[in-house]
């Protein structure tokens, strides 16, 4: 039976488990995660029967990495019949670590009926039948309505559980699919792949997965090829550990819809308590801690892949971000220098390097780094996102001519990417060049993307710019509508209804763009709705 709240006017003891509880909340609001667990560990220890310390607990629990205190808290919700569908995987979790196949099967049923997860239960059954000693693998129902979300897991495992049984006819057309449904976040299952690959004698196919030349391979094609750790390496997966990749690889995928944060991040915390040595689930887990606003808890996690691991180069670039996420940019940028010194450093690490050197104000430096991402590619053949970061960074720089030569041959090389049309276009808006021709790239950039604020608003601005006020407003108006808290778009109406004759509405859409003003603009903004708009106020 759940505990009552206790009455108006009761006294609350200062050692008692509301005190602790209340405290827990505080530390919670400051972001002192520390103090926050051992506040909501203390008050669950001296009333576990209150359901909404029990609630807190595991939320805090999954968020800060405390394992223990998530798997208490879950207990008790369970019991109470009010546990999250997500702490279903949480409790899967435990009974596989525990080797406890009864419970876990049980727990599965459940999430099959519970159905929010049910889409990887034939994988997760296909884990236990291998702890009880026989191997079923996972089978999905064409015509299930998620059979399309159990697919996409489905080949990672069946290629592991036929590497453990050393069926490697079997194993290595899973393998190949597998990495082709990961793409270009495969780096960590290539090195999995690899080990297991290499243990089994496989070491031709081993090295295969991983390129020569690249820089985040080198340790383990060495080791490969020495013959050194790779018994280790290619150890047979568990139950627990296969789990815990099945935890990490939804992770992923829940946490690239930002909506899907929290409970992204829950999942991961899940992955890391299921396989505490696994080197990928901390490596997720730490670029979801980021992602989410913990980089310290991230560059803690990062921490977690010792230095030595095949890992390490993936864990080191999680690393890098989480530091710069929790201002420790020095340290950012001497990790970053060191990757992206390293022979075969790959383009990911000169565009992270790029990024930190323009956070700092470098831009030429970051120019540099983007110019060096682009060194591996024939020159028709350079992606244009590389072009982009490179002109973006010599623009900033107040190298125009050079960016404007750099974004332009993005534009050939994408002449449909709206990315490019827009920024190369407004950019020569801003600086009156070549009006007639910019006016016409962003005319095709709203083409080709017509919800997107922010293009929508170089287009009504190049269209004032170029005196179709009658044109520009209604524009403007659209793009303040889908960015109401911007202040540049704000800015552009004002003007736009100025010169309209709309001056009440103009002074209205100059209020709106000074709340989130700055500097010079918050300055020019106070102006024009004291004065008007003059020439010297107008918006660049």
């Amino acid at each position: 039976m759940l505990s009552a709240p206790v009455a108006a006017g009761a006294s609350v003891d200062p050692r008692g488990p509301l005190h602790a509880y209340a405290r827990a909340r505080l530390a919670d609001g400051d972001g002192a995660l520390g103090l926050a667990v051992a506040s909501y560990r203390d008050a669950l220890t001296q009333d576990p029967a209150r359901v909404e310390i029990a609630r807190r607990s595991y939320v805090q629990g999954l968020e800060s990495g405390d394992g223990a205190l998530a798997l208490r808290s879950a207990a008790l919700l369970d019991q109470a019949g009010i546990l999250p569908r997500d702490g279903t995987l949480l409790l899967i979790g435990d009974a596989l670590g525990r080797k406890n196949w009864t419970s876990a099967r049980t727990l599965t049923d459940r999430m099959a009926e519970e159905g929010n997860f049910a889409f990887i239960v034939p994988i997760v059954r296909s884990w236990i039948a291998i702890g009880e000693g026989g191997y079923a693998p996972p089978v999905i129902d064409a015509k299930d309505r998620f059979a399309s979300l159990g697919l996409r897991y489905a080949d990672e495992h069946i290629a592991l559980q036929t590497l453990a049984r050393r069926d490697l006819n079997a194993a290595v057309p899973a393998i190949r699919k597998a990495l082709a449904m990961r793409g270009s976040d495969g780096g960590a299952l290539r090195l999995t792949f690899a080990g297991q690959l290499a243990a089994r004698g496989a070491t031709t196919e081993a090295l295969m997965l991983l390129p020569v030349g690249n820089a985040g391979f080198a340790r383990a094609r060495a080791d490969i090829e020495r013959r050194k750790g790779v018994k280790a390496a290619g150890a047979a997966v568990t139950p627990a550990q296969g789990f815990a990749r099945l935890l990490s690889r939804l992770a992923v995928d829940v946490g690239s819809d930002q909506a899907g944060g929290t409970l992204a991040l829950r999942l991961a915390r899940m992955a890391t308590f299921a396989d505490p040595a696994g080197a990928e689930a901390h490596i997720v887990a730490a670029r979801l801690l980021t992602a989410q606003g913990y980089a310290p808890g991230a560059v803690e996690e990062a921490g977690k892949v010792p230095a030595q691991s095949w890992y390490a180069p993936l864990a080191q670039a999680e690393l890098i971000d989480a530091l710069a996420g929790a201002g420790n940019s020095a340290a950012a940028l001497t990790l970053a220098r060191a990757q992206a010194g390293e022979s075969g450093a790959e383009p990911e690490r000169q565009v992270r390097l790029g990024r930190l050197l323009a956070d700092t104000g470098d831009f030429m430096g970051a120019a540099a780094a983007f110019r060096a991402a682009q060194a591996g590619y024939a020159p028709e053949q350079t992606p244009w996102s590389l072009l982009l970061f490179e002109g973006t960074a010599l623009d900033q720089a107040r190298r125009w001519d050079e960016a404007r030569a750099v974004l332009e041959r993005a534009a050939q090389i994408a002449p449909n990417e709206p990315l490019i049309l827009n920024y190369l276009g407004y950019a020569q808006i801003e600086r009156r060049q070549n009006v007639g021709a910019a006016l016409e790239l962003l005319k095709k950039a709203s083409a080709l993307k017509p919800q997107d604020a922010s293009i929508t608003d170089s287009l009504g601005w190049a269209q004032y710019v170029t005196g179709d006020v009658a044109a520009a407003v209604p524009v403007l108006e659209r793009a303040a509508a889908g960015a109401p808290f911007d202040a540049t778009i704000n800015e552009h109406l004002g003007d736009a209804l100025w010169s309209a004759g709309r001056r009440y509405e103009a002074r209205y859409a100059w209020t709106a763009a000074s709340v989130y003003a700055e500097g010079d603009v918050a300055t020019r903004l106070a102006a024009k709705s004291k004065e008007g708009l003059k020439p010297e106020y107008a918006a660049p």
